[in-house]
Parts: structure tokens; C-alpha cells; sequence
């Protein structure tokens, strides 16, 4: 579990028992503007797709099983499916938002961020334009978008309460997967000589062969669920490869500003990464106390890397065991 800290700028931090994961209760604008230019080396974070499904009164709706933008799924054949956000229920405005959100949290993150690091993004193919172009017009370099091959529950539906009468169409194609979008704060000269100053600036290569930008990805296990049940909660085997690839050498801070019940950070702990989560909600802080050293060491196949695991990429170094990783905090 994880040890308290005494911390009177925020409602609660802990940290885990190892010192490589530390999570703050705080709003994340505010806590960014608080900390140091060049504190971290990455960010991978889940925020949430639309803003609004994560508002208070939407949260206290999903969580009384009421609904709002929440789409609460009826059961088939005995089993519940997750709630799921309805999205197309936003308007110009609520886009209008998104877009200003992700740019204000774009321009906060950029200066704390060293030249070359790497920020990777969840989220919806409704609204990954308009994240894109908020974090470009942060001055963030588009890189790419990693694609999470999962079958959803968006789309695929008949047009509502004329089913029978459409019974042969589909209002939007059923979703079988998500973007993550990929930027970077600028390097300073060449990537190589980036590498060598902030070690940022490129992805760390798989034992066999480059990090690719589609990976296929099952849906999350339940026993994962059972450890952490928000409705969007993504899979340990796949948060473990990305996080992995995000430190080129292996070396520095990963950084998450919607932390949640602490997925990402249970990916950085679970592979030996110096992680950093902020998250507003304090039943999910609450929840990433108890979840994240559980979910790290869950048994996952990642491409082939074992929880925990050494490997020698192709750069010639063996990554630091878990407790010499260089740490900011």
C-alpha cells in the first residue's frame, strides 16, 4: 500500500513503498503551475475524451446508476456491460472547451517538460482533432498516433426507437479502436544531442525490433477491473508497453496529470519507472492508494516483457534496476 506524506499545498500525497511512484490529490493546472521548469522527461496520461462526462454532476450520475451523459448499459445474457460516455450528446460549445482545456494544460505542461519529452494522450476518434491541434498550438510537435486495436461500445447501433424500421443500419461504424495521440516538446539541436543532455528526444526500441504505433490490445481483464473499476480503465499490457517506450533509455520521470485510480502509474512502478500522478477526484485518490501497487504486480504479457524485466535494447545499455532510476522527487 502506500505510505502518507504530510503535504499542506494539497489535500493528500502518497507514494509507494518502493519511492518510484508518488500521487498527488490536487487540480492539475494549479499543481503544474507550482513545480519547476524541467521536471519531467514524459507524460502518458487518460484524460477524460469530452470534459464534460467527468464534471461533478455527471460522476455523482454514474455513480447513483442514473445515467446523464453516462450511457448505462442494460445486461445481456446475465452479464453487465461498463457505462460508457455518450459523446455525441456535445455541443459546439462543450467542443469549443475541449479545445481550450487541452490548450491551457498544453501550454502549463510544456515549460515543465525537458527539451524532447514525449507527451502520449488517450483519446476518442470523435475528438482527436481537436486535442491535436490544442497541443500543436502549445507549440507541441506532432509525432503520431498509436492506435489500441479494442473492440468498443461506441457505434454499431440502429437508429434510436426506429430499430426494427432500420433494422439494416448503423447510426456510426462500431468502434474497434482508440487513439493515442503522440507529441513532443521540441529537442534542442539534434536528437542525438538531445539523447545526451536530457536523455529525451526518441522512443525506446523493443527487444525485437522498433516500437510501433499499432498494438493490439484486449479489453481489460477483470481481474484488473476487480483492483480498479472506473468505467475507462485501461489494460495493464498495454499501459506497460507504451510507458516503456516513452523513457528512450529508460531513464527519468513519467508524468500523469489525470491519474485516476493510478493505471499509469501502476505501469511505471510495475516496470521500474520514476512516475508522478495528480489527480482532482478524491474517491479515485482514494482508490490508487489500494489499486496501484496491486495492479503492478499483476502478471501481464506485454509484448513479451515480464513485470519487472531488464532488457537490453539496441542502444547498448542495460536500464537501471528500479532502484537507481534517477528521481526529481
Amino acid at each position: 500500500m502506500f505510505e502518507r506524506l504530510p503535504e499542506p499545498r494539497v489535500s493528500r500525497i502518497y507514494r509507494t513503498p518502493s519511492g518510484l511512484v508518488t500521487l498527488h490529490e490536487a487540480d492539475c493546472l494549479s499543481w503544474l503551475c507550482d513545480q519547476p521548469d524541467n521536471s519531467f522527461e514524459a507524460v502518458v496520461t487518460d484524460p477524460p475524451y469530452g470534459m464534460v462526462e467527468y464534471t461533478p454532476s455527471q460522476m455523482s450520475k454514474l455513480r447513483n446508476g442514473r445515467g446523464g451523459v453516462w450511457r448505462i448499459p442494460p445486461s445481456i445474457g446475465g452479464h453487465q456491460r461498463k457505462p460508457v460516455p455518450r459523446f455525441t450528446v456535445l455541443d459546439d460549445s462543450d467542443i469549443a472547451q475541449l479545445y481550450d482545456f487541452f490548450r491551457a494544460w498544453g501550454e502549463a505542461l510544456r515549460s515543465k517538460l525537458v527539451p524532447g519529452a514525449h507527451v502520449l494522450i488517450a483519446t476518442s476518434p470523435l475528438f482527436s482533432h481537436v486535442v491535436s491541434q490544442a497541443m500543436v498550438d502549445a507549440a507541441f510537435e506532432k509525432r503520431a498516433e498509436i492506435v489500441r486495436l479494442t473492440q468498443t461500445l461506441r457505434g454499431g447501433d440502429r437508429p434510436k426507437n426506429a430499430e426494427d424500421e432500420f433494422s439494416g443500419i448503423s447510426v456510426m461504424p462500431r468502434s474497434a479502436w482508440e487513439p493515442w495521440i503522440l507529441v513532443r516538446k521540441p529537442c534542442e539541436g539534434t536528437v542525438a544531442a538531445n539523447l545526451r543532455k536530457w536523455k529525451t528526444g526518441g522512443l525506446r526500441r523493443l527487444p525485437t525490433g522498433p516500437f510501433v504505433d499499432v498494438i493490439a490490445s484486449g479489453p481489460t481483464r477483470s481481474s484488473e477491473r476487480a483492483l480498479a473499476p472506473p468505467p475507462s480503465l485501461k489494460p495493464q499490457a498495454f499501459l506497460r508497453q507504451v510507458v516503456r517506450a516513452i523513457l528512450p533509455l529508460g531513464e527519468g520521470t513519467v508524468l500523469d496529470t489525470f491519474a485516476g485510480s493510478g493505471s499509469t502509474l501502476a505501469a511505471c512502478e510495475s516496470i521500474g519507472y520514476s512516475g508522478v500522478g495528480v489527480e482532482l477526484d478524491p474517491e479515485y485518490v482514494s482508490m490508487a492508494a489500494t489499486a496501484i501497487p496491486l495492479l503492478a504486480q499483476l502478471s501481464v504479457d506485454s509484448n513479451g516483457l515480464a513485470p519487472g524485466a531488464a532488457d537490453t535494447t539496441d542502444h547498448g545499455r542495460s536500464p537501471r534496476p528500479a532502484a537507481s532510476v534517477r528521481r526529481k522527487r
